[in-house]
């Protein structure tokens, strides 16, 4: 169990708990691959609204759309639309839903540690590691990605 002190403290402990945290690489990854076809769906919409002219800033409409999109759906509730699917969602380190600024911290962060490879292997070997299997933006900002509840 986590001390008071812990960060993590409100979030379900990984060892007394695991059932959070089971499979949770595993439906990162399934998500992510969801999200990134999402993206490129709303990329090639955006092309087609701007007869094409988006081509020639092809690398940053992707950057934008898929800014928005994560800022928007993790703030919105707490997982993208390939979360939800995969039944997962990021909490807070108090155990909360994402609220807007943790949600952009969140995804700048991913979009930075994407930038550069050195960073998202680190984030890939810790959430492999990890027993609450947080990335490497999720470890900076005290977030954790959890098997979602059953409505009850």
């Amino acid at each position: 169990m986590h001390s008071p002190a812990s960060p993590h403290a409100a979030l379900p402990d990984p060892i007394a708990q695991p059932e959070f945290y089971a499979g949770v690489p595993t439906k990162r990854l399934l998500a992510w691959l969801i999200d990134s076809v999402l993206i490129l769906v709303f990329c090639v919409i955006a092309l087609i609204l701007t007869l094409g002219i988006g081509f020639f800033f092809l690398p940053a409409l992707m950057l934008a759309v898929g800014l928005v999109y994560r800022i928007a759906t993790l703030s919105r509730g707490s997982a993208t639309w390939g979360m939800v699917m995969m039944a997962i969602e990021l909490r807070r380190h108090d155990g909360a839903r994402l609220d807007p600024l943790t949600a952009a911290l969140h995804t700048l962060g991913y979009s930075a540690s994407m930038a550069f490879v050195l960073p998202q292997v680190i984030s890939v070997l810790l959430m492999l590691t990890d027993g609450a299997g947080r990335g490497l933006s999720d470890m900076i900002l005290g977030t954790a990605m959890l098997n979602r509840r059953a409505a009850g």
